[in-house]
């Protein structure tokens, strides 16, 4: 049986590719989580979390909200769904 493949965003999958940013796809998957929270949870630095946030952010996956002064991180599950 042949299954037709549709084209999958390439930023999606190199966002992915990087072992700490599929760690931190799979906290959030839980539930939200701050910036410090994810950190001290993978045990990297704040401003490394960060960085890798901001690429995962650009490529859809990640939604940061500020609340007070912390941000807080959702996972966006529409865009995971789209390498179904």
């Amino acid at each position: 049986m042949w299954r037709i493949l549709l084209p999958v965003d390439s930023e999606l999958l190199a966002a992915l590719a990087e072992p700490n940013r599929l760690r931190i796809v799979e906290l959030l998957g839980v539930s939200p989580r701050p910036v410090g929270e994810i950190a001290t949870r993978l045990g990297l630095r704040q401003p490394q979390v960060t960085k890798h946030l901001q690429t995962l952010e650009r490529a859809g996956l990640v939604e940061v909200h500020p609340l007070g002064r912390r941000r807080i991180c959702a996972l966006r599950r529409e865009r995971l769904r789209e390498l179904r």
